[in-house]
């Protein structure tokens, strides 16, 4: 050990220790001297097994190895494509909270749209008890001047935003059929006639132009309307009309054959018209009990004009 070069030494201690640091170092002073002492080398064989071990984890640790892991792990100037790659984050960062602001008032416009829209159901709920139609009617259709301004409000926002509409056209589809469903069902209670798609754009101050009513927003909202017809129906018989179930499956039979001439893509409108035929078949059952106990004159037309002075 006394012809080991100091530093060799200092070396082989610091990585022994750094990995175990209680074992206790046994370097020979001359590799080849072990070699060509058979005795020697046969008495010191677990020392320099240990050695052996201790030799290769130095080399691993030596100056190469050291700056090489020094490069891969430690700091560097950042390249070309780091810089870029930041920058780009940094614009999506910007844009997601810009998107997330709109979103914010948005949503706040379609919270009271919806609110309102849940007044006007309620109102409207009442005419499935036999209650007075046209109070219930009027009632109902106090909120529309409450809609329309509120979408008013909503058409300002996205002014702010030209040309997204359909970006954000998600956060107020569903509360959008649901007011269609109620201006179209409170229109059949009044005149027995669908309310059209310019009807209701007009009634809720949308410009086709910038902000309108999208087409399948109102097939969806007129499929979410047939639904409430077979509870009416039943409801109007018990409450001794008669003639109800006659004028309700007209105007189903018919709506339901001119929903049959368009080319249905979309997953959802095409599901809610599947359920119009459902819609369908119960005012037929109602109409053939009606029909075959004799409780309706045959073939007689009583008059189509709306269905408010039934009650």
């Amino acid at each position: 050990m006394t012809y080991m070069k100091p530093a060799f030494r200092n070396a082989i201690c610091t990585s022994s220790h750094f990995l175990n640091p209680k074992s206790i170092i046994i370097v020979p002073s001359k590799l080849s001297s072990l070699q060509s002492l058979p005795t020697l080398r046969t008495s010191l064989s677990p020392s320099f097994l240990r050695y052996r071990f201790r030799f290769e984890t130095f080399r691993l640790l030596s100056p190469a190895y050291c700056s090489s892991f020094a490069m891969a792990g430690g700091d560097h100037p950042a390249s070309a494509s780091s810089v870029s790659l930041e920058k780009q984050f940094e614009d999506f960062r910007l844009q997601l909270e810009e998107s997330g602001g709109f979103r914010e008032r948005i949503r706040a416009v379609v919270f009271e749209i919806e609110s309102t829209t849940r007044l006007m159901h309620a109102s409207l709920l009442l005419v499935h008890q036999s209650r007075p139609t046209p109070e219930l009617l009027e009632k109902a259709k106090s909120q529309i001047a409450v809609l329309k301004g509120l979408y008013n409000r909503l058409a300002e926002v996205l002014s702010q935003c030209p040309g997204q509409y359909y970006r954000y056209h998600g956060d107020w589809r569903s509360e959008t059929q649901s007011v269609v469903s109620l201006l179209t069902f409170t229109h059949w209670l009044e005149t027995g006639s669908l309310l059209v798609h310019s009807d209701v754009e007009e009634k809720l101050g949308l410009n086709n132009s910038e902000f309108g009513l999208d087409i399948e927003d109102y097939l969806v909202g007129v499929c979410f309307m047939s639904n409430e017809l077979p509870r009416y129906v039943v409801n109007q018989v018990t409450a001794g009309e008669y003639d109800c179930p006659r004028k309700v499956l007209k105007f189903l039979t018919d709506l339901h054959a001119a929903f049959r001439m368009l080319n249905l893509r979309n997953d959802f409108l095409r599901k809610k018209f599947d359920g119009m035929k459902y819609d369908l078949r119960k005012v037929e059952e109602v109409y053939y009990d009606v029909k075959i106990r004799g409780l309706t004159a045959s073939g007689e037309v009583n008059g189509d004009q709306g269905i408010q002075g039934q009650s």
